[in-house]
Order: C-alpha cells, then structure tokens, then sequence
C-alpha cells in the first residue's frame, strides 16, 4: 500500500506586517513568543518562522538579544526547526535584517527574491486606533517604500548561509521572484532542492487567486522539473484557501500570525496553534499525512539542530 505524500506546516508565529493593536492574540514579549511557537509545534507545525519584537511597544526588532531568550525555549521544549528571519522589516538595512541569521547560526533563514514594492498602507482603512505611534507611520510610511533585496544583497545572504551551513526558505513574491532564483541557482550558490515559498496576496507582488497560484506553478516547474520542495503563503483571509489549493497539488504550507490575523471572516485567530490545527485539518481530510520535524529536516535537507549557534 502506498504511503501517504507528507507536507511540512511552516508557522509564522509573529511578524513586520501586523501591529500590537490590530490584535490582543499577537506575541510581543520573548516569553508570549516562546508560548505561541511551542504551541504551534505541538499542534503539528514542524517548521517555526520567527521575528523578535521589542517588548516596550512591539516595535519589530533584529536585536539578537531579543531572539535568544524564546529560542532557547522553544528548542528546550520542542524539536522543530527553528527559521530565523533575514527580511526583519522592509524599513531596516539589509546588515540590520542579517544580523540574527548571523548569530545563530540556525538551520534555515527566510530569504525574500527581488526588491518589490511592500504596500501595508491599505490596512489603515481597517485600524483606526493604534497604542503606539510608530504603528500608524509604519502602515503609513508603506506608500513610498521598496523593499530593498538587490543581487548584492541576496548574493551576500546567500554566502553567509553557506558559510554558517544554513538553507533558505526563499520567499518569492512574483514570478520574477523565480527567474531571480534560477539565477542563483546557475551560478552554483543555491543547493538543491531550494525550498520556495511563493507569497500571494501582498499588494506589490502577485495576487491571491487561483489562477495566480497556478501561475507560480507552473512557472516554478518549467525552471526547476520536479526537484524542489514549494510551499503556499497565503495573506490575510486568503491564508487557509490557497494553502488548500496548493496542497491539493502537491504544496507544503505555511499559516502564522504574520501573515494573517484570522480564524474566519471577521474572526480574530486565538493564536497560532489555532491557525496550525485548521490547516491541518484540511491536511488530513485531502488524506496528506503532516511532516514531523525529522522528516521535515530530511525533505530539506538541513543540518540538523545540533549546529545551530543557540
């Protein structure tokens, strides 16, 4: 009897795009971080995505000393992988972005694929009321932004991985995301297989319907045949939908409070083991079985949590 097709369920526990007042369920300090990660886990995430936030205003932060107290206690309770972000905020320098992935050294990063246009301005028409003053400017500032990932700056990332053994989650926003890729991928400084996270739904990259789903796709085979691990990323309300489109085709997923707040239409998530537990729902009822952590490192093909710097 064949054995079920296994997918990784990628959690984005807290995140640059959302603010503190658009949701009391948002993880701000290192320990409200560590409880929503370790949550996740258990509920059948294997992969943790993970930011730092100032604990004074929720403000994103790259400060290491931020990170280190919640990942210590996320790899003391759980065996997942831990992905530290190199995208940080679009309004940091890239040394700024790179500086956890420096440090410590984890198993995986993200890595965003082309400078792009980052819209957030959009979501001021929905929050009204803010408890700090940088959340307002931070939406506001989105209309006169790119976020900045040249060639320089995705070769040096790039570089600094292999030296610390690292792997990418690379997160391509457009289909020029891909070409960008590719590009790397010639030039012999991405390994196979490249673990791609196609991005819908952010105003400034492609879109969230199905057929732009199915655009990514097709486009993603044509570059790398059948020898690369994809995953679905699905903004705001669209996150759970598309994510069941791309696992219908063969797709990993990723939920997290990052990229959405919601549970349902005008439902806030409790947290994001809520997020964890309806995808995978949806996860066994296509009759896909949930990747543990150990089959996760193996599908990506990672060090291992031994060498991590943390």
């Amino acid at each position: 009897m064949a054995s079920k097709r296994k997918a990784i369920i990628t959690c984005a526990v807290t995140g640059a795009i959302h603010t503190p007042s658009m949701s009391p369920h948002l993880p701000v300090s290192a320990d409200e971080i560590a409880e929503a990660a370790i949550g996740a886990a258990q509920a059948g995430a294997a992969v943790l995505h993970l930011h730092a936030r100032d604990p004074k205003d929720g403000r994103p932060s790259q400060e290491p000393a931020l990170f280190l107290p919640f990942l210590q206690k996320i790899k003391a309770a759980t065996d997942a992988v831990i992905n530290l972000t190199t995208g940080g905020s679009p309004h940091m320098s890239v040394e700024e972005r790179m500086r956890p992935a420096m440090h410590f050294k984890p198993e995986l990063a993200s890595l965003n694929m082309g400078s792009m246009n980052f819209g957030l301005f959009p979501m001021l028409d929905r929050f009204k009321t803010f408890q700090h003053d940088w959340e307002r400017q931070h939406l506001e500032n989105s209309r006169d932004l790119v976020f900045k990932n040249t060639y320089k700056d995705i070769e040096a990332i790039l570089r600094m991985g292999a030296e610390n053994g690292t792997r990418f989650e690379f997160e391509c926003y457009d289909i020029s995301h891909l070409y960008n890729l590719a590009h790397f991928m010639d030039r012999g400084l991405v390994q196979r297989p490249p673990f791609i996270q196609s991005v819908f739904g952010i105003l400034g990259g492609i879109g969230p319907d199905p057929e732009d789903l199915m655009h990514m796709r097709r486009t993603a085979d044509r570059l790398f045949g059948t020898d690369y691990q994809w995953s679905i990323l699905g903004a705001g309300r669209h996150q759970i939908s598309l994510a069941a489109i791309g696992a219908a085709m063969g797709a990993n997923v990723r939920v997290g409070l990052e990229d959405s707040l919601w549970i349902g239409p005008g439902t806030l998530a409790a947290s994001n083991a809520q997020q964890v537990s309806r995808i995978r729902t949806v996860l066994e009822a296509l009759n896909l079985e949930v990747a543990t952590p150990a089959e996760a490192r193996s599908m990506l093909q990672l060090k291992g949590a031994e060498q991590v710097g943390f």
